[in-house]
């Protein structure tokens, strides 16, 4: 049997950025699943915060300059890679100008929440897939964790749905406790939409909220993975919303975190 090809898309990854649980887990899982024989490729978004000097970061040219649409803008795609000192794992990054070079995440510096991270979180879905079928590399698995990866379900189930690259991926979306309560602005749905897809598909999207992204993840994902952590009522609301109508898989939290990946991953791809 050939290897089980994983790819990671999330919010951020040690040791370049950790500022929630995520961070954490996307360190450690990858590199257990490539220990145990799966072939690995990891995105992250490049927010302003990441030292490119210290944490070696390099453009990969042959993979920058494609434009990405959000909305009636085009915005050129840049991708960068470093590697984790501690482990054989290469990371992309996802760049842009106009969207990443901030020098903070998702808040300015008096923790104002900028009013165009539904576009970055936009831009960074499309230009994860765009990436990878660039790179010709076929992933059976596309594990999305955070709110920021959301969409990236309903675009393997829609407009890349029939691409030879993705023809064959499932999707696995992973929920934390990362919580806001700040509004996105403008019609986010003109902004999110591809080939294949219409505004009824979206409908999750138009609270134009953290909980928008986390339904459409959970709408389109072939399974759904809540972290080991304390959730709002309204985030336990939705979770019960959604087991009424699909399961939520279940993970180990303890030792056998990682051998249980491996099973839920190999179960998904036979």
């Amino acid at each position: 049997m050939s290897k089980l090809r994983i790819l990671y898309a999330a919010t951020e990854i040690d040791p370049f950025l950790q500022t929630t649980k995520v961070a954490e887990m996307l360190r450690r899982l990858p590199a257990s699943m490539q220990e145990m024989g799966c072939e690995i490729r990891i995105f992250v978004p490049r927010f302003g915060i990441i030292n490119e000097r210290k944490n070696r970061l390099h453009e990969v040219v042959r993979l920058s300059g494609i434009n990405i649409a959000v909305g009636d803008d085009e915005k050129p795609l840049v991708i960068k890679v470093a590697s984790i000192p501690t482990a054989k794992l290469q990371v992309y990054f996802i760049d842009n100008e106009d969207y990443f070079h901030r020098k903070s995440a998702l808040v300015d510096k008096n923790d104002k929440f900028y009013a165009d991270n539904d576009e970055r979180a936009i831009f960074f879905c499309k230009g994860v897939l765009e990436t990878v079928k660039k790179l010709g590399w076929s992933p059976n698995i596309v594990h999305c964790s955070d709110w920021m990866t959301g969409l990236i379900p309903l675009y393997l189930k829609t407009t890349y749905k029939k691409d030879p690259v993705f023809k064959d991926a499932k999707s696995v979306f992973s929920i934390y406790s990362n919580e806001f309560a700040d509004k996105f602005e403008g019609n986010i749905l003109e902004k999110a939409k591809m080939l294949d897809i219409d505004d009824e598909m979206m409908a999750s999207l138009k609270t134009a909220d953290f909980s928008g992204f986390i339904k459409m993840g959970m709408e389109y994902a072939d399974t759904v993975v809540r972290s080991d952590e304390d959730f709002s009522d309204n985030m336990n609301g939705m979770f019960q919303e959604y087991a009424l109508h699909k399961k939520l898989s279940q993970v180990a939290t303890d030792e056998n975190l990682h051998s249980s990946y491996l099973a839920l991953y190999n179960e998904l791809a036979n």
